[in-house]
Protein backbone atom coordinates (compact mmCIF):
# COMPACT_ATOMS: atom_id res chain seq x y z
CA UNK A 1 0.00 0.00 0.00
CA UNK A 2 2.73 2.51 0.74
CA UNK A 3 4.81 1.49 -1.85
CA UNK A 4 1.29 2.19 -4.59
CA UNK A 5 0.30 5.79 -2.65
CA UNK A 6 4.28 6.59 -3.17
CA UNK A 7 3.99 5.90 -7.33
CA UNK A 8 0.31 8.11 -6.86
CA UNK A 9 2.34 10.66 -5.41
CA UNK A 10 5.13 10.81 -7.79
CA UNK A 11 2.82 10.82 -10.97
CA UNK A 12 0.83 13.41 -9.57
CA UNK A 13 4.09 15.64 -9.32
CA UNK A 14 5.67 15.15 -12.61
CA UNK A 15 2.45 16.12 -14.53
CA UNK A 16 1.85 19.23 -12.24
CA UNK A 17 5.61 19.89 -13.18
CA UNK A 18 5.44 18.66 -17.21
CA UNK A 19 1.91 21.34 -16.93
CA UNK A 20 3.80 24.56 -15.44
CA UNK A 21 6.46 24.35 -18.54
CA UNK A 22 5.47 24.94 -22.32
CA UNK A 23 7.13 23.27 -25.56
CA UNK A 24 8.75 26.40 -27.27
CA UNK A 25 8.49 24.42 -30.60
CA UNK A 26 4.67 23.81 -29.92
CA UNK A 27 3.40 27.23 -29.22
CA UNK A 28 5.32 29.57 -31.38
CA UNK A 29 6.37 29.15 -35.10
CA UNK A 30 9.77 28.63 -35.66
CA UNK A 31 9.09 28.79 -39.66
CA UNK A 32 8.31 32.14 -39.72
CA UNK A 33 9.20 35.25 -38.24
CA UNK A 34 8.06 38.84 -37.61
CA UNK A 35 9.16 42.28 -36.28
CA UNK A 36 7.25 44.54 -34.14
CA UNK A 37 7.90 48.12 -32.81
CA UNK A 38 6.95 49.68 -29.98
CA UNK A 39 7.09 51.26 -26.58
CA UNK A 40 7.25 48.82 -23.30
CA UNK A 41 3.51 48.84 -21.25
CA UNK A 42 5.45 46.06 -19.06
CA UNK A 43 8.36 44.17 -18.29
CA UNK A 44 7.55 40.90 -16.30
CA UNK A 45 10.96 39.62 -15.18
CA UNK A 46 9.12 35.69 -13.46
CA UNK A 47 9.51 32.15 -13.91
CA UNK A 48 9.84 30.10 -16.02
CA UNK A 49 9.86 32.57 -18.84
CA UNK A 50 10.29 36.70 -18.65
CA UNK A 51 8.16 38.50 -21.10
CA UNK A 52 7.47 42.15 -22.07
CA UNK A 53 3.96 44.00 -23.08
CA UNK A 54 4.53 46.07 -25.82
CA UNK A 55 2.19 48.53 -27.16
CA UNK A 56 2.73 48.40 -31.15
CA UNK A 57 0.38 50.62 -33.17
CA UNK A 58 -0.54 48.32 -36.72
CA UNK A 59 -0.73 49.02 -40.18
CA UNK A 60 -4.14 50.86 -39.43
CA UNK A 61 -3.18 52.68 -36.92
CA UNK A 62 -4.69 50.80 -34.33
CA UNK A 63 -2.71 50.70 -30.90
CA UNK A 64 -2.23 46.77 -29.94
CA UNK A 65 -0.33 45.12 -27.33
CA UNK A 66 2.25 42.30 -28.50
CA UNK A 67 3.46 39.66 -25.54
CA UNK A 68 7.25 39.19 -26.04
CA UNK A 69 8.31 35.72 -24.70
CA UNK A 70 12.33 35.66 -23.62
CA UNK A 71 14.29 32.46 -22.67
CA UNK A 72 14.25 31.61 -19.23
CA UNK A 73 14.93 33.79 -16.32
CA UNK A 74 17.79 31.65 -14.79
CA UNK A 75 19.46 32.37 -18.21
CA UNK A 76 18.62 35.77 -18.47
CA UNK A 77 19.72 36.62 -14.81
CA UNK A 78 23.62 34.94 -16.14
CA UNK A 79 23.93 37.07 -18.71
CA UNK A 80 22.71 40.49 -16.39
CA UNK A 81 19.07 41.32 -17.21
CA UNK A 82 17.69 42.45 -14.13
CA UNK A 83 14.08 43.71 -13.70
CA UNK A 84 15.07 47.34 -15.17
CA UNK A 85 16.61 46.17 -17.93
CA UNK A 86 13.66 47.12 -20.17
CA UNK A 87 11.61 49.98 -18.55
CA UNK A 88 8.04 51.49 -19.23
CA UNK A 89 8.18 53.57 -22.30
CA UNK A 90 11.48 52.07 -23.93
CA UNK A 91 11.08 51.85 -27.37
CA UNK A 92 12.17 48.88 -28.52
CA UNK A 93 11.93 46.34 -32.26
CA UNK A 94 11.29 43.41 -31.70
CA UNK A 95 11.82 39.84 -34.37
CA UNK A 96 10.94 36.53 -33.27
CA UNK A 97 8.65 33.36 -34.19
CA UNK A 98 4.85 34.00 -34.09
CA UNK A 99 2.34 32.20 -32.08
CA UNK A 100 1.05 29.71 -33.82
CA UNK A 101 -3.21 30.10 -31.98
CA UNK A 102 -3.27 33.29 -30.05
CA UNK A 103 -2.45 36.82 -32.13
CA UNK A 104 0.22 39.21 -30.82
CA UNK A 105 2.32 37.16 -28.99
CA UNK A 106 6.41 35.81 -30.06
CA UNK A 107 9.35 33.89 -29.02
CA UNK A 108 11.46 36.61 -29.23
CA UNK A 109 14.97 36.49 -30.99
CA UNK A 110 15.98 39.78 -30.99
CA UNK A 111 14.99 43.00 -28.74
CA UNK A 112 16.84 45.91 -29.84
CA UNK A 113 16.12 49.33 -27.72
CA UNK A 114 17.60 51.87 -30.51
CA UNK A 115 17.92 55.07 -28.54
CA UNK A 116 21.30 53.39 -26.23
CA UNK A 117 22.24 49.86 -28.65
CA UNK A 118 21.00 47.63 -26.51
CA UNK A 119 20.43 43.75 -27.92
CA UNK A 120 19.11 41.11 -26.56
CA UNK A 121 19.60 37.70 -29.02
CA UNK A 122 18.34 34.36 -28.51
CA UNK A 123 21.36 32.35 -30.24
CA UNK A 124 20.99 28.93 -30.84
CA UNK A 125 20.06 27.42 -27.40
CA UNK A 126 21.89 30.37 -25.34
CA UNK A 127 20.72 34.17 -25.01
CA UNK A 128 23.37 37.08 -25.39
CA UNK A 129 22.88 40.70 -24.34
CA UNK A 130 24.67 44.12 -24.79
CA UNK A 131 23.46 46.17 -22.19
CA UNK A 132 24.88 49.57 -22.45
CA UNK A 133 25.05 51.87 -19.58
CA UNK A 134 22.36 54.05 -18.80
Amino acid sequence: MRRLLSCWVLLVACGVVAQAHHSIAGMYDSSRRVTVEGAVAQFHFVNPHPFVLLDVTDAGGKPRQWRLEMDNRRELVDIGVKEDTLRYGDRLVASGSPGRSEQRVMYAWKIERPADGLLYEQVGASPSIRIPSR
